[in-house]
């Protein structure tokens, strides 16, 4: 019975309570960001470059000329896909840019806050020598 104790305490440590909610809060914002990636920039991505389909970009390994991967494939050629690594180095440098621009307004609107809070009034000089003056006296 301790060995269940032990790992209902060790379940509701802050620490794992606030990891489990990172992950889940990850994987929310996984989607969003996958949604934007797919849906917002990479479209955009596809017109600068031609509309080229990295993913379909490969060699084969067998020498001979296929006209798509699908016909390579089919003909049991080994392939390498360059083109998956390129488009999955696109995909990495598009989310990394995305993820920095939404903390980057994150951290500017923390400096924000912080700058709008006024700093606290601490007592004047006047009070300060009233109060040595009066410790003094005692």
């Amino acid at each position: 019975m301790a060995f269940f104790a032990d790992f209902k305490k060790f379940l509701l440590k802050g620490d794992i309570v606030s990891l489990a909610t990172a992950v889940v809060i990850g994987g929310a914002f996984s989607k969003i960001v996958g949604s934007a990636v797919a849906d917002i920039i990479m479209p955009v991505v596809g017109l600068i470059t031609g509309g080229t389909d990295f993913t379909q970009k490969f060699i084969a390994l067998d020498g001979e000329a296929y006209e798509s991967l699908a016909a390579a494939k089919e003909a049991g050629a080994a392939v390498m896909t360059y083109g998956n690594l390129i488009q999955a180095i696109i995909n990495f440098i598009i989310v990394g840019l995305f993820i920095f621009g939404v903390l980057k307004a994150y951290e500017n609107s923390k400096k924000k806050e912080e700058a709008a809070a006024p700093a606290p009034k601490g007592p004047t000089q006047e009070e300060l020598l009233s109060e040595i003056r009066d410790l003094l006296k005692k």
